[in-house]
């Protein structure tokens, strides 16, 4: 008996002595710092109270522990890189963004769907490309509900902290972008990742055909219009034809971010097919609960006929 006590014993002291060591281990994996790029860096919102920075921390899973640079994106920052805009506006949202190595990709995610209700990942990652920001993990987070706009302005001031300065061209006719992209859904009554998935192909028959004029430009956007069973307004044509001729004449290196924009479409396509499989499987439900509802009033009936 006191044999097996002692091996009992034996066994959970060195269980005691392996799994904090294997813990240790552990974390040291997670603190692993890219030196090139350095810590991940977080820009807040300035119209944030305590408590509502406190919401985003958890949502981007930041704590005490956690190594990354914070800031806090301003009006001023507003005006800084985006010429015309207020510097009274409320900016909620907030992003981390974490630099990868070349070839990584832009990847995006919105960390509360349910409270960024105008841009999506794909809307983001579009303008982000045409700003100059490449190879990426940017997670973004609101703890109300907002348009998601001044995310795009608290990722610009991250790389301008780091000391990656991007054009301030580019900068601008990417929040056009967006703004032409949330208009789009929004009064044009497109869905959303409809409008991703027409900017993004544009894009890629830009960079695919080099167009040197707007005529050109618009014969691109027209075709895609045409192939992707897009109706538009005149109005909303011909701002879509003014966004698009701006990005031709950035002088973009398409060749930089055409595996992104590449990806940017799968990303996208996948999107609308789960929605498109998750309005399935709602119908699907829908018919069985009416289905169910019409079998109890038919049964109803029948018992009502059995006593009359």
């Amino acid at each position: 008996m006191k044999k097996w006590i002692s091996s009992v014993l034996v066994i959970l002291l060195v269980i005691g002595i392996v799994q904090p060591a294997m813990a240790s281990d552990n974390n040291k994996q997670e603190e692993s710092i890219n030196e090139k790029f350095g810590v991940p860096i977080v820009v807040y919102g300035e119209t944030l109270s305590d408590q509502q920075k406190k919401t985003v921390q958890d949502e981007l899973g930041i704590d005490e522990n956690t190594d990354v640079e914070e800031f806090t994106v301003t009006g001023e920052d507003l005006v800084k890189y985006i010429e015309g805009e207020n510097r009274n506006a409320r900016m909620f949202s907030s992003a981390k963004i974490t630099r990868q190595e070349k070839g990584q990709g832009l990847n995006v995610e919105i960390v509360t769907p349910d409270q960024i209700t105008e841009v999506t990942e794909s809307m983001y990652a579009n303008a982000l490309l045409t700003a100059g920001v490449e190879n990426a993990d940017v997670e973004v987070a609101s703890p109300v509900k907002v348009s998601g706009h001044s995310a795009l302005t608290g990722i610009y001031k991250a790389y301008d902290v780091s000391g990656e300065e991007l054009d301030s061209v580019r900068m601008e006719v990417a929040n056009e972008e967006l703004n032409v992209a949330t208009e789009l859904a929004k009064d044009a009554g497109i869905d959303k990742e409809k409008v991703s998935e027409l900017l993004t192909e544009i894009k890629k028959e830009i960079a695919e055909q080099d167009p040197a004029t707007k005529e050109e430009v618009e014969q691109i956007v027209e075709e895609k219009l045409k192939t992707m069973n897009i109706e538009l307004n005149p109005e909303d044509r011909q701002m879509l034809i003014d966004l698009f001729d701006k990005i031709r004449s950035l002088d973009i290196n398409f060749d930089n971010v055409q595996q992104q924009l590449e990806d940017l479409t799968k990303d996208i396509q996948t999107t609308i097919k789960d929605l498109v499989n998750d309005e399935s499987f709602g119908q699907k439900v829908s018919d069985f609960f009416t289905g169910l509802l019409d079998a109890i009033a038919d049964l109803f009936r029948s018992i009502k006929n059995l006593f009359s």
